[in-house]
């Protein structure tokens, strides 16, 4: 009979590689900024879009974006003077042309969904 030594593997050493493996086969979480606010300003800006800027207080604004930054936009006018805008005085944006879109559908009567059939 030969003798042979018993091979044991440590158990502490296991438990590290089961623990990193769980880690490693977690989804990771989604990035916290996906910057698409920053590409869809830098788009607005180049092509210096007419912008409705729609306040909390329902007031419309109209003009198109010069600069942003992490607070603020800055919008310029036709008639009026510049604003710089703090961004949590806006409730939404959208571009100018929408609104005159709507504007047509609602003067041409098709404000009803057509209907299917």
């Amino acid at each position: 009979m030969s003798n042979r030594k018993l091979i044991r593997p440590d158990l502490g050493e296991l438990k590290k590689e089961s623990q990193v493996s769980r880690a490693v086969r977690r989804k990771q979480s989604p990035p916290e900024q996906t910057n698409a606010e920053e590409f869809y300003y830098l788009k607005q800006m180049a092509a210096k879009t007419p912008m409705v800027v729609v306040l909390t207080n329902d007031e419309e604004l109209h003009g198109w974006i010069e600069w942003y930054d992490k607070g603020a936009i800055k919008l310029n006018r036709h008639r009026g003077p510049n604003l710089l805008i703090l961004k949590h005085n806006i409730r939404y944006l959208f571009k100018e042309e929408e609104l005159r879109h709507q504007r047509r559908r609602r003067s041409d009567g098709d404000d009803e969904p057509a209907a299917e059939g």
